[in-house]
């Protein structure tokens, strides 16, 4: 059974708190690993690493950091494969679908990579006689990415490479259900060659976190995660003086006008709403199907469910693998059987799927007629249920929609350009797509919801990343007639 430890200043840390979490393979439920959870005391060693090699890494030139980070982006490029099996391994998501978080990771690493012209400072000659002004931006220090179990490598590549290019030193505390993605890419930093300290894997539970959220050297904490717990990761390192930036929850709308085109809808919610188990913020929860379009766009969202296969993620037939936990299974199934309760209609139900084993899987569910008031569409469910709202206007959708509590992400699907302008004028969303159901922004762009999807500062990585990881100093300049300087400067002066 394989053991997960700590990478604190560039060395694997054996746990000493005596605790450890188990590891599964979701596929098979069996256990295949532990993992080390750490103590406030090995917390505060971790922290003390990253302290100590802040000072060096901040005097590292751009030139350098840059240099580490293209040859970071080539090994992890390089080793893109063994990162998705390990992530399908312990997470049970599909090999194309975990290749493909790595990719969108690649992306934050290039964007990283652009350094030196995305923290660059502006000057102002002469504002006023014989005075300048100018600015740049600096690190923060000690900084924190806190990480969930549905994307091991892309959120925390959504975090350290602008954090540590920019000059910051990293403590990352990912999943403890799934560990061995992140140490990995961590391990690739250090043969990447960055120093000892820069980049720093501390696997543990609410014990390293709350440590991590009250330690007085940690400068800034960034998460990703469900919304209770940002909201405790807000409240708890705001209250400490840090910086902070939380991404919550989701539920995230897929609007039907009557003139989409019902397959490409179909095939949208079918793919938005089962890829990775449904086990993503940015999936589509509930469709909203307006007016008379609803009955056919059903029937052809049944058809497609029709063909899915769920299986192992390593097997090359499957569409779709199991959810992470048993415990989640439950949860996801109490979800069904409530909506059903409460007069919903189960087209397609997850739960009656049969599967060999004791892997954690759960079928693709689809349920229509679902109305506001019930927790099928009140919660956030995290998991391959696909839930309609029938409307019969535009305005009752974009209703729909605002009086949600979060605002990750919506799409609308329509062949009607003014209907698709207007729609992105109306809704209240951070991120929205165009008939594009899953609107992801590209690294070059800032990834983030409205509402109770975002806690904190800014969004995340892209240009607001690079923000979140700095500082900026304003510098206003004097400088007296050099032939009156008394000042010896151990050189002679150019009069």
């Amino acid at each position: 059974m394989e053991r997960f430890h700590h990478l604190i200043n560039g060395v694997t840390t054996a746990g000493t708190s005596g605790n450890v979490g188990p590891v599964y393979n979701p596929a098979t439920g069996l256990q295949v690993g532990e993992v080390d959870l750490a103590s406030v005391e090995e917390t505060d060693a971790a922290v003390a690493a990253a302290a100590a090699a802040f000072p060096a890494w901040r005097a590292t030139s751009l030139a350098t950091r840059t240099k580490l980070m293209y040859r970071f982006r080539e090994l992890v490029d390089a080793n893109r494969a063994e990162i998705a099996r390990r992530i399908s391994i312990q997470h049970g998501k599909t090999l194309p679908d975990a290749d493909g978080e790595v990719a969108r990771g690649l992306e934050n690493i290039e964007f990283a990579s652009g350094v030196a012209a995305n923290i660059a400072g502006r000057f102002t000659e002469q504002a006023s006689t014989g005075v300048d002004v100018y600015d740049m931006r600096q690190p923060l220090g000690v900084t924190v990415g806190i990480t969930p179990f549905n994307f091991p490598a892309m959120v925390p590549l959504w975090m350290f490479p602008m954090a540590v290019a920019a000059g910051n030193t990293f403590i990352l505390k990912p999943s403890e259900k799934d560990p061995a993605a992140s140490l990995y890419i961590a391990e690739l930093m250090n043969e990447a060659g960055f120093p000892p300290g820069v980049m720093n894997v501390l696997n543990g539970d609410r014990i390293a976190v709350d440590r991590l959220l009250t330690h007085p050297d940690v400068k800034a904490v960034s998460f990703v995660g469900s919304t209770p717990v940002a909201r405790h990761i807000q409240e708890t390192s705001v209250a400490h003086g840090k910086r902070v930036q939380a991404l919550a929850g989701a539920k995230n709308h897929m609007i039907v006008l009557p003139d989409a085109d019902i397959g490409l809808a179909a095939d949208a919610a079918v793919n938005a709403g089962f890829g990775s188990a449904g086990e993503r913020c940015m999936a589509i929860a509930v469709v909203v199907a307006v007016g008379d379009i609803a009955d056919p766009l059903v029937e052809a969202i049944t058809q497609r469910m029709e063909g899915l296969v769920v299986g192992p993620g390593d097997q090359a037939s499957t569409d779709m693998g199991p959810l992470i936990t048993g415990e989640h299974r439950e949860r996801v199934a109490g979800y069904v059987a409530a909506g059903a309760e409460a007069g919903a209609e189960v087209v397609v139900d997850g739960r009656d799927l049969e599967f060999e084993g004791d892997g954690f899987y759960f079928g693709p569910t689809l349920i229509d007629r679902v109305r506001p008031a019930m927790t099928v569409y009140t919660d956030e469910i995290f998991g391959p249920v696909l839930s309609v709202v029938r409307v019969d206007t535009y305005d009752e959708g974009i209703d729909l929609i605002a009086s949600n509590r979060w605002g990750n992400g919506t799409a609308i699907f329509t062949r009607d350009g003014g209907a698709a302008r207007q729609f992105v004028f109306d809704v209240d969303a951070g991120m929205v797509g165009v008939n594009v159901p899953i609107p992801v922004p590209v690294g070059y762009y800032s990834f983030g919801g409205w509402g109770e999807s975002l806690f904190g500062d800014t969004h995340m990585y892209g240009p607001e990343g690079f923000r979140f990881w700095t500082r900026n100093k304003v510098v206003t300049s004097r400088w007296p007639d050099p032939s009156t300087s008394t000042v010896d400067l151990g050189f002679p002066r150019n009069d």
